[in-house]
Formats: C-alpha cells, sequence, structure tokens
C-alpha cells in the first residue's frame, strides 16, 4: 500500500459513526466519505455525484453489468470482449444462463484487442436489441490497451451504454471518464496501492442500473450497505496519489519492463512474449515458455522469492489454458504455459535481476517436469 493510503485509512479509524446517520459522528464519517468522492471524482475527471462506492473491482463490475443489462429490458442482447476478466465475463454469462441474456462475445486480434469494425459489425446487426456492452480499458494478463475512446463512440452512435473495467489501467494509463466517454467504469484500491475490498463503479449522470443488493439506499439507491470510511479514505488517497505520479511511474516502469523482456528474451531464447510489444500496460510482461506448464514454472520460481502469476484456471486438479490467450489464437499448450510478470511501484532492477538469476534453471526444470 501507498503511505498516503496507510495514513488515511490510520486516521479514519478513529470513526465510529454510520455515515448515514444524522448525529455528530455520523456527520462527521460522512464527511469523510464525501471528500472522499470528491477526491477520486477529480482524479479521475468524473462529477463527485458520479462515484458509486463499491467493495471492489468484481462487485462494481457485476453492478454495471447486470444492473444496466436489467434497466434496458426487454433488450436482451449483451456484448463483451471475449478477453475479460471473470469479474465481467461470469456476471455476462450468469445472465445468459438465468436471465434469457444474449451473450455475443466479441472476437480480439492477436494482440488482444477488439477492433471498432469488430464492434460496429456485432452491434448492426440488430442494433435495437443491445443491452450494454462492456469492454476493459487494459487486459489484466497480456496487458494490451483497448481503444476504449473509439469504442465508446460507435456504442453511443447506437444510444447503447459501454462500461469498461479499468482495474488495471487506473494509476497506469492516463484516464478520464470524462473525456473517454465510457458510461460506466470500474476501479478497485489494490491496484492503485489501496487497500483491498474497496472500489468505485463510476456511472455517469442518467443512467440507472437496477441494484443487485437492496437494503438502505445508500450511493444513489445503486449499492446499499454501510459505508467503510476508512476503507474509502485509504481508496481516495491512493487514487489521487496514483494518479498524480502516473506519468513519472509510467516513464520508470516502461524502461524497466523493457529491460525485463529484452533480459527474458535472451535467458530463454524461444520464449513468446504475449500481447501488443508496445501498446501495453507500462508494468506489464506476459511470455509463454514452450514445453513448460505455468503452474510448475510458477511454483519454482516462488520457491526462489519470484512472485508471478498465471492466468489459467484449475478445475478438479487439471490446468485450464488461459482463456485470453486461446480467444488470441494460441494453442492450449502454450496458453497453460504462460505466465504474468508484472511491475509496479516498489519494483526495481534488483528485482529484474533475481528474476533472470533464476529463470533459466527453473525452466529447464519445468521442462524436465513435463516430460517425466
Amino acid at each position: 500500500m501507498l503511505p498516503e493510503a496507510i495514513e488515511a485509512m490510520t486516521e479514519q479509524l478513529k470513526c465510529v459513526g454510520n455515515a448515514s446517520s444524522l448525529h455528530a459522528a455520523g456527520r462527521r464519517t460522512r464527511r469523510v466519505v464525501e471528500e472522499a468522492r470528491e477526491t477520486i471524482a477529480d482524479a479521475l475527471g468524473a462529477r463527485p455525484s458520479e462515484v458509486v462506492f463499491t467493495s471492489g473491482g468484481t462487485e462494481a463490475d457485476n453492478l454495471a453489468i447486470k444492473g444496466l443489462y436489467w434497466s434496458r429490458r426487454p433488450r436482451r442482447r449483451v456484448l463483451i470482449s471475449s478477453v475479460e476478466h471473470h469479474a465481467a465475463l461470469d456476471p455476462a454469462h450468469w445472465l445468459a444462463d438465468s436471465q434469457g441474456a444474449e451473450v455475443e462475445l466479441l472476437d480480439v486480434d492477436a494482440y488482444g484487442r477488439v477492433h471498432p469494425e469488430t464492434l460496429r459489425a456485432a452491434i448492426e446487426r440488430d442494433p435495437d436489441d443491445v443491452a450494454m456492452i462492456s469492454v476493459m480499458w487494459a487486459n489484466n494478463e497480456v496487458g494490451t490497451v483497448q481503444p476504449v475512446h473509439v469504442l465508446a463512440a460507435i456504442a453511443h452512435d447506437h444510444g447503447i451504454p459501454f462500461h469498461t473495467d479499468a482495474v488495471q489501467a487506473v494509476g497506469q494509463l492516463p484516464v478520464s471518464f470524462s473525456a473517454s466517454g465510457v458510461d460506466a467504469l470500474t476501479l478497485t484500491g489494490h491496484k492503485v496501492g489501496g487497500p483491498m475490498g474497496a472500489g468505485a463503479l463510476l456511472l455517469a449522470r442518467g443512467l440507472t442500473p437496477v441494484s443487485v443488493q437492496h437494503g438502505g439506499g445508500q450511493e444513489r439507491d445503486v449499492r446499499s450497505g454501510t459505508l467503510d470510511a476508512p476503507a474509502i479514505a485509504g481508496l481516495a488517497a491512493a487514487v489521487s496519489t496514483a494518479v498524480k505520479e502516473q506519468e513519472a511511474l509510467a516513464r520508470r516502469l516502461t524502461s524497466l519492463r523493457d529491460e525485463l523482456i529484452q533480459r527474458v528474451r535472451q535467458a530463454v531464447p524461444d520464449v513468446v512474449l504475449n500481447g501488443d510489444p508496445a501498446d501495453r500496460l507500462p508494468g506489464n510482461a506476459h511470455f509463454s515458455f514452450p514445453g513448460c506448464e505455468g503452474d510448475a514454472l510458477l511454483m519454482l520460481l516462488d520457491a526462489k522469492g519470484v512472485e508471478c502469476s498465471t492466468g489459467s484456471a484449475c478445475s478438479a486438479g487439471v490446468a485450464q489454458p488461459s482463456h485470453v490467450l486461446l480467444a488470441m489464437g494460441a494453442e492450449a499448450a502454450a496458453a497453460r504455459g504462460s505466465l504474468r510478470f508484472t511491475l509496479g511501484h516498489t519494483s526495481t532492477r534488483d528485482d529484474v535481476d533475481r528474476l533472470i538469476e533464476v529463470l533459466p534453471a527453473a525452466v529447464e526444470r519445468a521442462r524436465r517436469a513435463g516430460l517425466s
């Protein structure tokens, strides 16, 4: 966590009032929440009234996708990119399984990008029946940045609300809610140096998604529940700091990322870089290691103090290939043998040095294990 977020949360742990209460303690807590709302709005080019606090990115994605779909019935079509995070894909598929939605996955190119022509063609097959569209700002696995501004404009040409999961983008890329033209935007605290369990959905005024959970009518009656003022204060401090430092951080991480990519390619000559080689998140490097199972390689690196991640899922003890890489046209073996290395504000060249020191032996061992 960023020091600014820790300080803000620590200060607000003294809050004892419910922000929905009218007594003095409640009013003090409400002031903390509303100041945080203003801080986030100012940092991300939104109005304070457009900031809806949630428990994180998953809840915000569910609220946007389910809520907008329900609010636009009897329209049934949901257009969503094939490389979304499961926090967006799974709510869409749930709508198809239980609510009668027709979910259509938008194809991507070999870099994982949705082309504007792809979206336009999908809409025009039956524009009057499209309830909503969801395309993430930047991919959580391969790091590719989507042409969100262009895609949102196409959606608006047809009067269709457009949601973007910007969890990976905020703090790493310039993000402006108003300038982007999107109608709903998801962010979360732990991706910007804030606390886990705090996030927000930026929701354009005039949109009235149906609530996913009901209760006290908090947050424009869109998301009921007692507000966690300390977590919200930490979220706001993290977003503000991350946005202010975004440009400088992006320059440093891009340089470090490019060095990481170059040195990994030298250490493992047959490695494959996934995602757009240039138009990607500053801190993202995603590789496929031929002949390796990603989970095995991850654990070997973890034993040497290098923490990374794989996009593969595990079902009944069997590794499943990354749906993102499969959608990009990768073979199943390559999709299973992939790892994501991410750099953040605490990352240094020493971290890259350590990775390169232990990677070749880990890859060799993982390959031997795969042959046995």
